[in-house]
């Protein structure tokens, strides 16, 4: 043994022991949510399940069912044929397209439900224009598809959701070896031959994921559902927990869309179980871009381009419209106030998850155990739980823990304390971070993965533990990830509705509250300049996604 194999030993075990300690803390705090959704749902003070089974219950269940079916076709529609088309082929508009196809991700659904209303409904742009060309005067006088409804509610979130599968569909395609496509060509198949038994199964894992991530969002969403009057999982959590003050009931309904997002985990992954996906050649060619005769290459650009526009272009040009016109009421509604509020939350949500992300991201390095690594797996499931459902689990043990401080400060000090933290902006940090540390752990732990062991040992023989190596050595050399990590979560802290609405404190109000609720007034003009401000702040992430998955194939430029 070699003379200082003992100090070696020592050495590591001794961080390893800290790391696994502070996984382990961090695991059962984020648990503590999900856990006490199980406790009060079944450990009801009511029994309200069974009024909730023989009424509501199957027309939640139906309605979400039918949004999820409805939005995962819709999503790999648009996601993959138009990811397909960017990538393979050459026609008018490509290359802006390519990277303008994800601006969608950058609108919440709510604000493109509010302005898809506007637009569509019997007082608006559109159906204004065909009576007037037509000279109808009532709504009798023509027939015109009802937006308020579920086909609408899967139509706006179809149009904001599909960029999840169009970005990991298109890094699969680019990632792809061309040698399987001249094969397939050269056994007599056509492009879309090709397309379907070649390109399609092998990029299935990526679809899988990104349908995936489109669906947990459905079931996170509530401004749409609740705008559009349909009657899902989501909104009936709402309905029992604030108009009926029944905390049983939500929980045994957030158990229920837990169990949504639970199946759509496995199938994801069993999707992908017992499949390689393997190169078989170490040959990178440059993609052949076909080229499409004329009138296949405007159909194929106006087919790019109608998700482009309806789930940005429109949007963003009624926003700014409306916010040029009356950026006088907003200001005077306190619109600066909201923009503080939601850059304050926004930004102590980012620092906290990304340092929590970076904690389980080197303690999972630090001491890679199967026990270890599923802690943190399951430390980071929250991003697949709607927040809706955070909500109530953070809630309720925050309750208690505040009742009993104050009793405790009643008891020895006859000091009322009220509530602490339920009700406070400290209440929306933990929530947020709860929901999106999946987000920062997974970028910290992708780039972590691209250091050497090797940088870190000659770290440890200068004299740095593990500490002095995550600060001198792993940080400096991860900084573009951790800031990207930071920005994700920034964002999606701007644009959460649901865990915003149950967890803020009372009369505080954040940009999305406050668009949702002028919106669902029938005011969306006053509120436009606060929606386009969250739809400009989605804008950098997305623009920083298109260039990396530009740059995902080796040896070929994409702009």
């Amino acid at each position: 043994m070699h003379p200082l194999g003992w100090l070696r030993t020592r050495r590591t075990r001794a961080p390893a022991g800290l790391w696994t300690l502070v996984t382990l803390m961090i695991g059962a705090l984020v648990a503590v949510p999900l856990s006490s959704i199980v406790i009060i749902a079944l450990n009801p003070a009511d029994d309200i399940w069974t009024h909730l089974v023989t009424t509501v219950l199957p027309v939640y269940v139906s309605n979400t069912l039918w949004l999820m079916l409805g939005v995962g076709v819709g999503t790999i529609t648009l996601g993959t044929s138009t990811a397909w088309l960017v990538t393979m082929y050459s026609f008018p508009g490509r290359r802006v397209l390519s990277w303008a196809l994800l601006l969608p991700l950058a609108v919440p659904s709510y604000i493109l439900a509010f302005v898809i209303t506007d637009q569509l409904e019997y007082a608006g742009a559109v159906q204004g224009a065909l009576r007037g060309l037509f000279g109808w005067t009532s709504a009798r006088d023509y027939w015109f598809p009802e937006i308020r409804s579920l086909g609408g509610a899967i139509l706006v979130m179809s149009l904001v959701l599909y960029p999840y599968v169009y970005l990991l569909a298109r890094a699969a395609f680019l990632e792809q070896c061309f040698g399987l496509f001249e094969v397939s060509r050269s056994l007599g198949r056509g492009p879309l031959e090709s397309f379907v038994t070649v390109a399609i199964p092998l990029a299935r894992p990526a679809i899988a994921v990104g349908v995936s991530l489109a669906l947990m969002e459905t079931l996170n969403d509530f401004g749409t559902i609740d705008f559009f009057a349909v009657a899902t999982l989501t909104g009936g959590i709402f309905d029992v927990w604030l108009n009926m003050n029944n905390a049983a009931g939500a929980a045994q309904l957030a158990l229920v869309l837990v169990s949504f997002a639970l199946v759509l985990v496995f199938l994801e992954r069993a999707s992908r179980r017992s499949r390689r996906y393997h190169h078989t050649s170490s040959r990178v060619q440059a993609l052949p871009e076909y080229p499409l005769s004329r009138t296949g290459g405007v159909l194929t650009m106006l087919w790019c381009a109608l998700p482009v526009a309806l789930g940005f272009v429109l949007p963003a040009a009624v926003l700014g419209h409306y916010a040029l016109k009356f950026y006088a009421v907003t200001l005077e509604a306190d619109y600066f106030r909201y923009v503080w509020n939601s850059v304050r939350l926004a930004t102590w949500a980012a620092v906290a998850a990304t340092f929590v992300g970076i904690l389980l991201a080197y303690g999972v390095r630090m001491a890679p155990r199967p026990a270890i690594r599923g802690l943190t797996e399951f430390a980071t499931i929250g991003y697949a739980v709607p927040g809706a459902v955070l909500a109530v689990g953070i809630l309720v043990p925050l309750g208690y823990l505040d009742n009993a401080l104050d009793q405790l400060s009643r008891r020895l000090f006859d000091l009322p304390l009220g509530l602490l933290i339920s009700g406070t902006a400290t209440a929306l940090v933990l929530g947020y971070v709860a929901r999106f540390l999946a987000l920062s752990y997974r970028t910290v732990d992708a780039s972590l993965t691209r250091i050497t062991p090797s940088m870190e040992a000659a770290a440890r023989t200068l004299g740095c533990g593990p500490g002095g190596a995550l600060v001198k050595v792993h940080l400096p050399l991860i900084r573009a990830s951790v800031l990207t990590a930071a920005l994700l979560v920034f964002v999606d802290t701007m644009k959460e509705l649901p865990l915003t609405l149950i967890l803020r404190p009372f009369n505080f109000e954040t940009l999305a509250t406050f668009v949702y609720q002028y919106a669902s007034d029938e005011r969306l003009e006053e509120s436009a300049l606060g929606a386009l401000t969250i739809v400009a702040a989605g804008v950098i992430p997305v623009l920083l996604l298109s260039r990396t998955i530009a740059r995902s194939r080796p040896g070929q430029h994409h702009t």
